[in-house]
């Protein structure tokens, strides 16, 4: 038994060991308690509706996207099979009809990585619009389907062109003919490689973009709490047409056998991996073969079980020597340092060489022999790269074949990992079902089944969707009178004053996040961003990263507007939200807004003179602050908002629910020493790839004595602030960046 071994080799080793004293800090080596990993793969599309045929969701994917990438596919599929030489056939029909199989021989289409990241991007959207994460996984899967699809059918539609090619050419021109359709002849045969070419092209846009801009929205509107659902879609099989590839588990994993008759097929392997994790947990542990599956499925396994074959890590070694006697017992141990030497010889010696024949020409005299004759009948290719190979596999011994024993483990534990994410996809990708006729996409759509992923102009021209709730934002200019009145003393324009230095910056970022002016006075402008159905629910978040700006913004003019001695502007902003859609009136063609908000964001926006001169010299780096003059209910509320930003606590509330916002432990001066302060963090996406950070400060209104202003107790009633000073974000940033070390 392999346990009796490990026995046997533990006793061996403490008996070559000195009798010295030692103070033990740990377990002793070889013996600790391995603390595995277990994973398996799952991915759920339950609560989602039903589709037509009450057993796959229906999906209609953008019409616009499908098509631009079935156009890019094609290119794809004539790039990595050598046709696109076929394009310039002379044949005038031929030509022609293959111009619109190679987009570029037509007009110039759109990229492919944009439209992709636009179309996730409105799954991510639809899921936060709806307040449920499936939704997005669903979008994730049906894209997948439909690149999987369009892949082969693309592969098809080039070749039956081709024939079409030949065709045109029976009967003229002999030798063209004769060119053409030995290319045709190897495009078919080399079908396997352009499709998996292809695919993995695809795969590289894929895991850029979730790299680059998803993963970070994702996590920005939901957390991390489903993030191993992604893993997923993000493993190298995922537009294989079989689940086993020589060419890419070389590449990517290990070259293990590729039928169950080999001597190292995946079934030989995985059984071995079983008998090895069998004997080496705790008798008190369970071990079935869904728990041992489970800890293949963790690559991160393979270094807690047997390291990577280093001398120094004795703490490995009396597992690491077993698993390389059970791989020398089955004969495999060769094979796996033939699977990695066989990497190097790919590139010259195929297609000619099948991967699995050269890694067993490297063990098999008899499989070399045969690898020998067909090299020599080729004629072009010399053997002696293939016998230096041989020659390393032989002589491989020592540390270096330790190293390989473990390096195998890990690598077979990577392919086995995502073997199982490639079943789980495929199990979800049955339970969608991609509508592909306008038809059937009315009769979902009528019946209330049916999931649209749209790009952002479709949308639009799909007509205004009603709104279902907003956000009111209102930036006061504090003290605008005196402001006023100093400007004319001067000889100067308020009007211009104003305009030049407020309304006009204002102006240019309402587009920016979808904001639109309600209402201006002369010292006020109010702003309102409307959520529509089916957007995503960010209303409150972008209200709040768009104050933020305008206090930026204003801070930096009043830089220049303080050189030329100018007066500075100082604002005071204030956001509510109302969870349903604002009332109008009507005066002729102009909408007046009736709202609950507008007259909340007043109040929030609201400062009371004399706690400017009260909060003067205060060292807080904050600027929001509520104070109570008694212990009444009705008592005097006293407000201080200068240069900050105030929101209710329904935008708060609201604000939790669009983006995730996490606590932070953060240390500033207090008001009185005792104020009670949480902040909460998130980032908040703006743009395509634009993200914004928003630090919340949720504070006690505390009752003062008025006279002189000092602190009687601290309520219970909260006031939220986002804050706008540099010097907190920069300690936020750097609270951050030692949590992320």
């Amino acid at each position: 038994m392999l346990a009796t071994r490990i026995a046997v080799w533990r006793a061996a080793q403490t008996q070559n060991m000195p009798r010295i004293p030692i103070f033990k800090l740990g377990p002793s080596a070889g013996s600790y308690p391995l603390r595995l990993i277990s994973y398996t793969p799952a991915l759920s599309l339950d609560g989602l509706q039903l589709g037509i045929d009450n057993v796959r969701h229906d999906v209609w994917l953008s019409p616009e996207f499908t098509k631009v990438a079935g156009v890019q596919i094609a290119k794809l599929i004539a790039k990595y099979g050598n046709i696109e030489s076929l394009t310039v056939a002379e044949p005038a029909s031929s030509k022609s009809m293959f111009a619109k199989f190679v987009p570029g021989a037509a007009k110039k289409v759109p990229d492919l990585k944009p439209l992709l990241l636009e179309l996730h991007k409105s799954a991510l959207n639809r899921a936060k619009a709806e307040g449920n994460p499936v939704i997005d996984l669903l979008g994730r899967a049906s894209i997948i389907k439909f690149l999987r699809g369009e892949l082969s059918a693309q592969y098809t539609k080039a070749l039956e062109r081709c024939r079409g090619t030949l065709r045109g050419y029976e009967g003229v021109r002999q030798q063209k003919a004769l060119e053409y359709r030995e290319t045709v002849a190897a495009f078919q045969i080399a079908k396997k490689r352009i499709l998996r070419q292809a695919g993995q092209e695809l795969f590289r846009i894929l895991r850029e973009i979730e790299r680059e801009n998803l993963a970070t929205m994702r996590r920005s509107l939901f957390g991390e709490q489903r993030d191993a659902d992604y893993q997923l879609f993000l493993h190298q099989f995922i537009f294989l047409e079989e689940s086993r590839d020589s060419y890419l588990a070389a590449d990517h994993y290990v070259l293990i056998g590729g039928f169950e008759n080999d001597p190292d097929s995946f079934g030989n392997i995985r059984a071995l991996a079983f008998e090895f994790l069998r004997s080496v947990v705790s008798e008190n542990e369970s071990s079935d073969d869904a728990q041992i599956d489970g800890w293949l499925n963790a690559p991160e396994n393979a270094h807690e079980l047997v390291g990577t074959g280093e001398p120094s890590e004795r703490d490995h070694k009396a597992r690491l020597q077993p698993w390389i006697e059970l791989l020398e017992r089955e004969k495999l141990l060769d094979l796996a340092i033939a699977a990695y030497e066989v990497v190097s010889l790919l590139p010259e010696f195929t297609p000619l060489l099948d991967p699995q024949q050269l890694k067993y020409a490297l063990v098999f005299r008899k499989e070399r022999d045969r690898v020998e004759k067909l090299i020599e009948e080729h004629g072009k290719l010399s053997v002696r790269s293939l016998d230096s190979a041989v020659n390393r596999v032989a002589q491989c011994s020592g540390v270096p074949r330790a190293k390989i024993a473990a390096r195998f483990l890990r690598d077979f534990m990577l392919y086995h990992r995502d073997l199982r994410r490639l079943e789980v996809l495929n199990r979800a990708l049955e339970k969608v079902n991609l509508i592909a006729n306008e038809k059937l996409r009315d009769l979902s759509s009528l019946n209330g089944t049916l999931y649209e992923f749209l790009l952002a102009e479709e949308t639009k021209n799909s007509g205004e969707k009603p709104v279902v709730r907003h956000a009111i934002l209102k930036a006061d200019v504090r003290d605008s009178s005196r402001l006023t009145r100093l400007l004319l003393q001067r000889e100067m324009n308020p009007a211009s004053y104003f305009s030049l230095n407020f309304y006009d910056p204002v102006n240019k970022l309402l587009p920016k996040y979808g904001a639109q002016k309600v209402f201006v006075e002369g010292d006020a402008v109010i702003l309102a961003i409307l959520e529509h159905e089916g957007d995503p629910s960010l209303s409150v978040s972008r209200a709040c990263v768009l104050a933020r700006e305008m206090v930026e913004i204003v801070g930096g003019y009043n830089h220049l507007l303080q050189r030329a001695g100018l007066p500075p502007l100082e604002l005071g902003l204030g956001i509510s939200f109302q969870d349903a859609s604002p009332m109008y009136l009507l005066d002729g063609d102009h909408r007046i807004m009736i709202s609950d908000a507008l007259n909340e964001s007043d109040r929030l926006s609201s400062c009371d003179k004399r706690l400017r001169k009260a909060m003067q010299g205060m060292s807080v780096p904050f600027n929001v602050y509520e104070f109570r003059a008694n212990e009444s209910a009705d008592a005097e509320m006293m407000k201080y908002n200068v240069g900050g930003i105030r929101i209710s606590e329904a935008a708060f509330n609201r604000l939790r629910g669009e983006v995730s916002l996490e606590e932070c432990k953060l240390e500033f001066p207090r008001l009185w020493g005792s104020e009670n302060i949480r902040y909460w963090s998130a980032l908040v996406p703006v743009g395509a790839d634009t993200f914004r950070r928003l630090l919340i400060r949720v504070t006690q209104t505390p009752i003062v004595d008025p006279g002189e202003f000092k602190l009687v107790r601290w309520t219970d009633s909260s006031i939220y602030e986002v804050c706008t000073n540099p010097s907190v974000y920069s300690a936020l940033e750097k609270t951050i960046g030692q949590a992320k070390s």
